[in-house]
């Protein structure tokens, strides 16, 4: 099976986004209509409170509450000071900027171009002297609501392109990517970005996704940056604070932009609006892949028929099984994410330590791929089983390392400790799925998750016509919570409508109030009246490449 991209934006409430490779779901990215993202956007915001004790501002930019602004994420031409003195304090942290060669991997691979450089000499001022109360800004949004936390936001803008990052206020930013090796790919992009002629007081980031593109298709994209900016400039003008400037692109868009790369075989799109957004959009940015768009037309949902939705289910289970029998346990707090390791049914090896290792091994695999699909984020500890030799846990710290390269985030990883903790710090991308798709439980005043009405209404219609496959004629008997109930009958009555003139059925559906969000049952009978059962998905399983024997397994042998 080929490395494809799902889309799923049949309902306009949730567009989904996975990528799937021979059979398991790599990464996964969704977009809620209850919750907008934030990330992103550009505001044009007022400063409502200077704090000297945290060295931060508050700003209303228009959002559900005010927004967090640090020191250091304040750009010099907003300080309150004479004019010389800030061209002064500008030309010095202009001077004091990185090289090319030195910037970071994180610039590029947070497809956001934040630069995490400032200028030691803004160490001089406070910020209670050089910005005052109802000053107005120009900010973005680099991190999510969450919680009692407002967004967090900074001034050092960066608009992000398919090949390329533009940093219009940001001088001493620009240059490569690490993560482009080849000395003579580093080489020919260096002389691009040179005859580009970047505006004097910008900087321009090459991405990743650059490293084989011509000078034509980055000069293409640089241009459309330009005029982008050109565009939110004139707009920041002529409007007021607090009010929207720029909005980050949709999930279609932000899909083929940053998680599609030339591996990917296909992309199939399941909704009519969504495809002929993905199939112009490649157009524009990729036009030699365009034709790998492609509109899904079977009967069945898109992820269904290419077995991903149960896959999908997990990610609102606190416990992942594991191949070997182990299991993992992942319990989230607000800015704490713990992750048990447990051998469970695991007794293949011969001893214990062998047992341990084999678990932890596979452990730091699901671990990581958990991270990717849930966007677990912040401080992230996860609790290995115990082993008493030191190889073994040098060999589950090389495995961790080597499967969080392919992680878009920032991360860093550290040692396993004594009490066999790995501590991990991992950037947050967007909102968790359980922050999206569920509400706090009414009963236990937040402490739990419940899924939220539309969620368990969409749930219940995917497998509605998930079940429906394959049958002519009959009725289909499902029983759900009250509230699901409603929602489907009053929102998605057309849906309804079309599968039972799809498939010539009659469908069913009561409220029962000792069921909870997230439950429901469904019976089916054909048309001679027999109960039709469901048939169990077949999984395919990802063929893992043979693992050379340690050097004690050697010897024995």
């Amino acid at each position: 099976m080929t490395k494809m991209m799902l889309i799923d934006a049949v309902h306009p409430e949730e567009v989904r986004v996975a990528v799937v490779d021979r059979g398991q779901v790599e990464d996964f990215d969704f977009e809620s209509a209850k919750k907008k993202q934030l990330r992103g956007n550009i505001y044009l915001a007022k400063v409502t409170r200077v704090e000297p004790s945290l060295q931060a501002a508050f700003v209303d930019f228009g959002g559900n509450r005010h927004g967090f602004l640090a020191f250091s994420e304040i750009h010099p031409d907003y300080y309150q000071l004479p004019q010389s003195d800030r061209e002064a304090l500008i030309a010095e942290a202009s001077a004091s900027g990185r090289s090319v060669d030195d910037e970071d991997d994180e610039i590029d691979e947070d497809d956001d171009g934040e630069s995490r450089s400032r200028s030691n000499s803004l160490k001089k001022y406070k910020i209670q002297e050089v910005i005052r109360r109802r000053q107005i800004m120009l900010v973005q949004a680099v991190k999510e609501e969450r919680g009692t936390k407002g967004a967090a936001l900074t001034t050092y803008l960066s608009l992000a392109g398919r090949y390329c990052v533009l940093m219009p206020n940001t001088p001493s930013g620009g240059g490569i990517s690490r993560k482009i090796t080849n000395a003579a790919d580093r080489k020919r992009l260096k002389m691009i970005v040179t005859d580009l002629n970047v505006p004097e007081g910008m900087g321009l980031i090459v991405r990743t996704a650059g490293a084989k593109r011509t000078k034509s298709e980055i000069k293409r994209d640089f241009e459309y940056l330009i005029r982008l900016w050109t565009k939110i400039r004139d707009l920041t003008l002529s409007s007021v604070a607090p009010c929207l400037i720029n909005e980050e692109a949709g999930l279609v868009h932000r899909a083929l932009r940053d998680l599609y790369d030339k591996d990917i075989d296909q992309v199939i799109v399941d909704g009519e609006n969504a495809y002929r957004e993905a199939k112009d959009l490649a157009k524009m940015l990729m036009p030699s892949h365009a034709k790998k768009v492609q509109q899904h037309k079977a009967g069945s949902p898109v992820f269904a028929e290419h077995q991903v939705e149960s896959q999908l289910d997990s990610i609102f289970s606190p416990v992942v099984n594991l191949r070997s029998g182990g299991y993992l346990v992942i319990h989230q707090t607000e800015a704490l994410v713990a992750i048990d390791v447990n051998s469970g049914k695991s007794t293949r090896e011969r001893n214990i330590e062998q047992t341990a290792l084999r678990t932890n091994l596979e452990a730091a695999e699901e671990a990581c791929r958990q991270m990717r699909l849930r966007d677990l984020a912040g401080l992230v500890v996860i609790d290995f089983i115990d082993m008493e030799e030191n190889k073994n846990n040098r060999a589950v710290e090389r495995r961790m390392k080597d499967c969080l390269k392919y992680d878009r985030a920032r991360v860093q990883n550290n040692k396993i400790s004594m009490f066999g903790l790995m501590e991990i710090s991992r950037q947050r991308r967007r909102a968790g799925v359980l922050d999206t798709s569920s509400d706090p439980c009414s009963h236990c005043n937040g402490t739990g998750h419940i899924r939220s009405v539309e969620s368990s209404a969409l749930q219940l219609l995917r497998a509605l016509e998930n079940r429906c496959v394959g049958i002519k004629g009959g009725t289909v008997e499902a029983q759900a919570p009250t509230e699901v109930v409603l929602f489907l009958l009053n929102e998605k009555r057309h849906n309804l409508s079309e599968i039972e003139s799809r498939h010539n059925l009659t469908l069913q559906i009561s409220a029962r109030s000792d069921m909870r969000n997230g439950d429901f049952d469904i019976r089916v009978e054909d048309a001679d009246g027999k109960i039709v059962e469901p048939q169990k998905p077949q999984f395919v399983s990802r063929p893992r490449p043979p693992r050379p024997p340690e050097p004690d397994q050697e010897k024995e042998e």
